[in-house]
């Protein structure tokens, strides 16, 4: 282990331990949460995925940074799709149930609401789960996809957060043997799928912050979806 890998290992533990060791930070942390969902999701994503994100490079190259990496605005742009993701998972956690209730499925939207886990439970969230990463996850990662590739035509400067982005450039940039061979085709079923059916069976106070570590992951993914690249 090289010492820039202990180095994150000490901020990963200055994250989360605090949360662990002392009850009223958790219940701060909760009743702070519960009155600005959407700050705690700008937040978490900015700090959390960012962080996922220098793993991955860590994984590919070798080192957590690179000079076009940006690690200030990837955090800014994290951020704000933080928010995004937040606000499609209450929609869609409350407009499937809501549909698979209309369909006849009372029974099961009423197992999900409660507490616990049951097979009603499972079934509504991994409706939720199939229908969030099938309609609004591609989209959130192609445009992902083209800040990154923004960010590092910037140098990874904060100007890439008020330079106009070529989108058409960009789109035209990508490789989508990897982008769809890859991420949507293989990630999306069988990685986000059942991820975010574990998140939707979570509290809700939970979700985003569940959401948000698996941008952890999402870092380590995108750092293997690099090397076949």
């Amino acid at each position: 282990m090289k010492r820039q890998d202990l180095y994150f290992a000490i901020v990963m533990l200055a994250i989360f331990l605090p949360f662990f060791l002392s009850a009223d930070l958790y219940a701060a942390y909760k009743e702070f949460n519960a009155e600005h969902s959407m700050i705690m999701a700008f937040a978490k994503f900015a700090l959390l995925s960012t962080l996922g994100e220098m793993l991955g490079c860590r994984i590919s190259t070798g080192n957590y940074t690179h000079p076009t990496f940006g690690v200030a605005p990837r955090m800014v742009v994290w951020g704000l799709l933080g928010m995004a993701i937040s606000m499609a998972m209450t929609v869609f956690s409350a407009g499937i149930p809501a549909f698979i209730a209309s369909m006849g499925g009372e029974e099961l939207v009423a197992d999900f609401m409660r507490e616990g886990v049951s097979l009603g439970k499972f079934v509504v969230a991994l409706s939720i789960s199939v229908m969030m990463n099938t309609f609004f996850a591609p989209v959130f990662m192609t445009f992902h996809k083209i800040t990154d590739a923004h960010i590092a035509e910037c140098g990874g400067s904060l100007k890439a957060l008020i330079t106009p982005i070529p989108m058409l450039r960009l789109i035209k940039g990508i490789n989508w043997d990897v982008q769809w061979g890859f991420i949507f085709k293989k990630t999306i079923p069988l990685f986000w799928y059942p991820a975010h059916t574990i998140t939707f069976m979570l509290p809700g106070e939970l979700r985003v912050l569940f959401a948000a570590l698996l941008g952890v992951a999402l870092g380590v993914i995108l750092a293997i979806g690099l090397k076949k690249r």
